[in-house]
């Protein structure tokens, strides 16, 4: 699986091309990709529904800007079925909208919990993002992911806290900035930690976006089912737009 925040498809040439955006993801074959920074706001397409069909069969996105010329957000793209999704509105009062993607990923090797994200600037906007996040994975013993940009850049960061004790497993790379990395803005989260096999970067994505993408292997325990349909049409769920926090 493949996490990135895209700076809205405008690479450091200040051009706009997603097209370079999907040869980078393709590049790594990722079955599931969390995609944020997605904007259409005076572009006169969908970007969307571009990445969805380009990078999977199934997508779930969120719109949380939602302008005259078109909106903001973030998609979670999946190579098989996503079931249950729900997104849930983690905005904090005052600050800019925020939501995270919930779903279940019917994979071939068993059902897989997943939660796309891209959180807050403000450290106490983050802190109230963690709580929730926490809730929302649980303790269930399947196999459950989070993954997207967690802004959280301290090296006890409140997200990273507040995240230990329900996914313990986490990726550990610098990817922002892009050309000279410092930061651990962007990761993917799992439990249980052994279901974290590898984890790596793709540092030519600094030619495309202010982030490095982070990539991952995840084991799921339950063995392959061959009767398992495989991916079945582009289905892409559109749910209600969150709207921008009043300043």
């Amino acid at each position: 699986m493949l996490t990135w925040n895209l700076h809205a498809g405008v690479g450091p040439d200040g051009r706009y091309d997603l097209g370079r955006v999907v040869a980078l993801v393709q590049k790594h074959d990722p079955d599931i990709v969390a995609l944020q920074e997605i904007d259409s706001r005076g572009r006169g397409e969908s970007p969307f529904t571009f990445l969805a069909q380009a990078l999977g069969s199934h997508a779930a996105e969120a719109r949380t800007i939602v302008a005259p010329d078109g909106y903001y957000g973030h998609a979670l793209i999946s190579r098989w079925p996503l079931g249950e999704v729900a997104i849930h509105d983690i905005s904090v009062s005052r600050r800019e909208a925020r939501c995270a993607i919930e779903g279940t990923v019917a994979t071939p090797y068993g059902p897989l919990d997943i939660a796309s994200v891209h959180l807050g600037l403000n450290w106490h906007e983050r802190r109230e993002q963690a709580a929730i996040l926490a809730a929302m994975a649980g303790t269930t013993r399947r196999t459950s992911v989070m993954l997207g940009d967690f802004n959280d850049w301290f090296v006890f960061g409140t997200v990273r806290r507040g995240l230990a004790a329900v996914l313990p497993g986490r990726t550990k790379l610098r990817t922002f900035p892009a050309r000279w990395p410092l930061l651990m803005l962007d990761r993917i989260y799992v439990r249980p930690a052994s279901a974290l096999v590898r984890y790596w970067t793709d540092r030519e994505a600094r030619l495309v976006s202010d982030h490095l993408p982070v990539i991952a292997d995840i084991r799921l325990d339950t063995g392959l089912d061959p009767g398992q349909p495989g991916p079945q049409p582009l289905s892409v769920l559109e749910p209600e737009p969150l709207l921008p926090a009043e300043t």
